[in-house]
């Protein structure tokens, strides 16, 4: 069982940023990937950015050059790093362990972003 911790959502205004945190019980290394995920209200949960083993990043076109993937192997811990918010990026962000692409099995318990004037 691995255990993922996220931090670092709030509210934000439009325009603004977050780097949201996610901290892993294990070595990141054995996972095919990392991802990120969110549900808005009345949504179905949806993929947003992954990261795999070798370091390669994807992004769903929602997010593409606004969002930013990346991890610290050393500390397992994988970063969403959230530019030029929207009040449609607003939902709980979840990380997770991928076992393959877009085959989320570990969630952590998620944490809130609200963008919002």
């Amino acid at each position: 069982q691995v255990q993922l911790m996220e931090s670092g959502g709030g509210l934000v205004q439009p325009g603004g940023s977050l780097r949201l945190s996610c901290a892993a019980s294990g070595s990141l290394s054995s996972f095919y990937a990392m991802g990120w995920y969110r549900q808005a209200p009345g949504k179905q949960r949806e993929s947003v950015a992954a990261i795999t083993r070798g370091g390669i990043t994807s992004y769903k076109d929602p997010v593409k050059g606004r969002f930013i993937i990346s991890r610290d192997k050393a500390n397992n811990t994988v970063y969403l790093q959230m530019n030029s918010l929207k009040p449609e990026d607003t939902a709980v962000y979840y990380c997770s362990t991928l076992w393959g692409y877009d085959r989320p099995q570990f969630w952590g318990q998620g944490t809130q972003v609200t963008v919002s004037s």
